[in-house]
């Protein structure tokens, strides 16, 4: 009867340790974040990849857990959305792209009205990207989209169409990854 216990409290110990999703691709995701002097909780947490490279770990903070992306996307409460490069393959020149790509697709083509701040936006990506790089897209609605690469602050960007396209690149109908989405979406 001992033996089976033991067995069970290991099987229960490892199945809840195994469902961290804090630890992925050898980084750790804080549990909280703090932005306009609230304190966010890791709503879910994904590797993007692309073909068989891992590229990054992100994480998706909140005020409260949300599994609505439409909801996420719209809203106008203090939000953030952070970028731990796990990969060489990442350069200054590809994330640029793949950004552009990211908001044309999150907004169907229609980044006429926020292409200013797109531009501005990418300026974070303008210096060397290297493996272990953290970037955090931090929106605080007193400020706006607060970007910062290794705790270092580059811009902050008022605009809440331009929050709205920005998180809508991993959450809109049409994010760069859907298994990403469902990742951050604590699904």
């Amino acid at each position: 009867m001992r033996y089976l216990l033991s067995l069970l409290s290991a099987a229960f110990l490892t199945a809840s340790l195994s469902t961290s999703a804090t630890e992925l691709g050898g980084i750790t995701m804080p549990d909280t974040l703090e932005a306009d002097e609230q304190e966010l909780v890791l709503n879910g947490a994904g590797i993007r990849s692309k073909f068989v490279f891992d590229l990054y770990v992100a994480g998706l903070y909140l005020n409260d857990k949300n599994s609505d992306a439409d909801a996420i996307i719209a809203s106008k409460d203090a939000m953030a959305l952070r970028l731990h490069i796990i990969s060489s393959k990442i350069t200054s020149k590809k994330m640029t792209k793949a950004t552009r790509k990211g908001f044309d697709k999150a907004t169907g083509g229609k980044t006429d009205a926020i292409a200013t701040e797109v531009d501005q936006f990418l300026e974070a990506f303008s210096d060397k990207i290297v493996e272990g790089d953290v970037f955090e897209f931090v929106y605080q609605p007193s400020q706006g989209v607060v970007v910062s690469k290794n705790s270092v602050q580059q811009d902050i960007i008022s605009s809440l169409e331009f929050k709205q396209a920005l998180f809508g690149i991993w959450l809109s109908d049409k994010p760069v990854k859907d298994q990403l989405k469902k990742k951050l979406l604590g699904l």
